[in-house]
This record gives C-alpha cells, sequence and structure tokens, in this order.
C-alpha cells in the first residue's frame, strides 16, 4: 500500500493562472511547471505537505508531449484533463491522502466528492522546506 501523498496538478489550469506569456510556449511552461515541482516530491510544502510526495502532473492539449523526470510523472490526458484528474483521484486508495491544485470550481467539487483535498494555484507557488523564498 502507497503511503506517500498524492499531489496531482492540473497542468492547464495552474500555468494559466499567471499571465506570464505562457500562451505563446504552452509546452515550454508546462515544462517549467514540471521542473518546478521535482523539489516537491523531495521536500513536499510544509506544514500542509511533507515529504515524500508522489507528484502527477496531468496535461493536455499543446503540452501533451512533456515527458515526465524523475520525481514528477506526467500524464497526457487523452481528452478532458478533469476527466483525467477525477480518475486518477478514484484510482488511488480511499485511505490515501490525495491533493488536487486547481483553481477550477467543477473539478473542485467533483475530487472533493472523491475524498480529495484541493488547492489553488498559489499555495503551489510556495517554495518547499530548505529553499529560500
Amino acid at each position: 500500500m502507497e503511503t506517500r501523498p498524492l499531489l496531482i496538478v492540473d497542468g492547464a489550469n495552474v500555468v494559466g493562472s499567471r499571465p506570464d506569456g505562457w500562451w505563446r510556449d504552452r509546452a515550454g511552461a508546462a515544462a517549467r511547471l514540471r521542473d518546478a515541482l521535482v523539489p516537491v516530491a523531495a521536500a513536499g510544502l510544509p506544514p500542509d505537505l511533507l515529504a515524500p510526495v508522489e507528484v502527477v502532473l496531468v496535461l493536455e492539449g499543446a503540452a501533451r508531449e512533456v515527458p515526465a523526470v524523475p520525481g514528477v510523472t506526467v500524464v497526457a490526458a487523452p481528452g478532458s484533463g478533469d476527466d483525467t484528474m477525477v480518475e486518477l483521484v478514484a484510482a488511488a486508495a480511499p485511505d490515501r491522502r490525495r491533493l488536487v491544485v486547481t483553481a477550477d470550481r467543477e473539478l473542485r467539487g467533483r475530487v472533493e466528492a472523491l475524498g480529495a483535498e484541493v488547492y489553488g494555484p498559489r499555495w503551489l507557488r510556495r517554495e518547499p522546506a530548505g529553499r529560500p523564498g
């Protein structure tokens, strides 16, 4: 049985939460988000999320070809990214801590109904333990 918390990140929603020009290079923006998630797997996001953490980044559309890296699993949604995240939450053991990062209200309701915790993109941007802010 897996004991690490499962952190599922809504790639399109988190990338789209900052108007930093991501729309000019969706795959590049998704890769930068993926790389920023690597330290979270080892360090967590104290005090809310203690390490180690299984990190899953769900990507769709033009960003779906971004590969995984050590510490971050990338799931290319075959259709709706929201549906894929709901499936990931549902497939995890119900007694496992499952966290979803999104600002999408409809998705929030769907995963909360399955017992997942939901946090917004700003929560994710905090610095992991041991890294300066």
